[in-house]
């Protein structure tokens, strides 16, 4: 594990000389926001997350607070920097991590992924488990599920390649994302109907029914895919409860957000939890070069453990 980063700084309310954004970020806004905030916020949130904030991030900050600070009542940044600092704002730091967190999915998202996991991934876990026991084990993790269609994805893509022969297997999809919020949303499985458009018809005839909330057309994730994957919150930065091994890690989208210290941590960690030529999937802007000699490509954004 590497050193935590250094605590967050007192918040100093007095303006900087360098301090405030540019007029044309900061001038016409409903709450005065300066540099000295975005760096307060910037450090707490890698101190708690391990997530690096670039400067050119200051309009989403912004943008994204703001709304807290209309809910709070609050009338600027100094106010809301004092919260996060003070005794009882030790609730908001959870906020602060869900708002600043970009959770963009989609089921079958990088679908050359799936292709993989069907086709060659889950004939050698049944090829290496098949003959271990009565109930041979299976564990997949979506590290970073957000909303929880990666973790939906993968786990239909387990039922229809397994068939019923999947009953007989002690298989599992662990979940995992630091956004509470979002986990929430993953654990109940239920999406605007044409969110579902992106998975191949033949499935989401079978793991899919359509309701109506409040009007609006929806679509549930059948229970057959509920009972497979279990919905945790999860700092990958912090300690993790699990003990593996994994056949198949997903941390797609992830590893951009942390310095190249947080990234080396995750990765050998990974390595860790993995069986020996278990496969890691990540993003389609990540890799792995200079980060970890543990794995070795096997395809586009696709690792295995050595």
């Amino acid at each position: 594990m590497t050193t935590a980063p250094s605590p967050s700084p007192a918040f100093d309310s007095a303006p900087a000389d360098r301090g405030a954004v540019p007029a044309a970020t900061s001038g016409r806004r409903e709450f005065p926001f300066e540099r000295r905030h975005f760096d307060f916020i910037a450090h707490m949130l890698y101190q708690l997350a391990g997530i690096a904030l670039a400067p050119h991030k200051i309009e989403m900050v912004y943008s994204r607070l703001a709304r807290r600070l209309r809910d709070l009542r609050l009338s600027d940044f100094d106010s809301y920097c004092a919260l996060l600092e003070s005794e009882e704002g030790a609730n908001e730091v959870g906020f602060l991590v869900n708002a600043l967190t970009t959770n963009l999915t989609s089921f079958f998202r990088e679908s050359h992924h799936f292709d993989f996991l069907a086709k060659t991934a889950v004939p050698e876990m049944r090829a290496r488990h098949a003959g271990e026991s009565s109930h041979p084990r299976l564990r997949i993790w979506s590290a970073g599920c957000s909303s929880g269609q990666e973790p939906y994805t993968i786990a239909m893509v387990l039922a229809s390649s397994f068939g019923p022969e999947l009953r007989r297997w002690d298989a599992k999809i662990l979940a995992t994302d630091i956004d509470t919020h979002m986990v929430d949303t993953a654990r109940r499985g239920v999406y605007p109907a044409d969110l579902a458009n992106s998975i191949p018809a033949p499935l989401r005839d079978r793991f899919t029914r359509r309701q109506r909330e409040g009007g609006e057309p929806m679509v549930a994730m059948e229970e057959e895919l509920k009972r497979l994957i279990t919905f945790k919150p999860l700092n990958l930065l912090e300690h993790w409860p699990m003990k593996g091994p994994f056949d198949a890690i997903f941390c797609r989208n992830v590893l951009i957000y942390f310095d190249r210290v947080g990234r080396t941590q995750v990765i050998g960690n990974f390595a860790r939890m993995l069986e020996p030529g278990g496969c890691l999937f990540l993003g389609h802007s990540e890799s792995l070069y200079g980060v970890s000699d543990r794995f070795r490509q096997t395809g586009p954004t696709i690792y295995r453990r050595l």
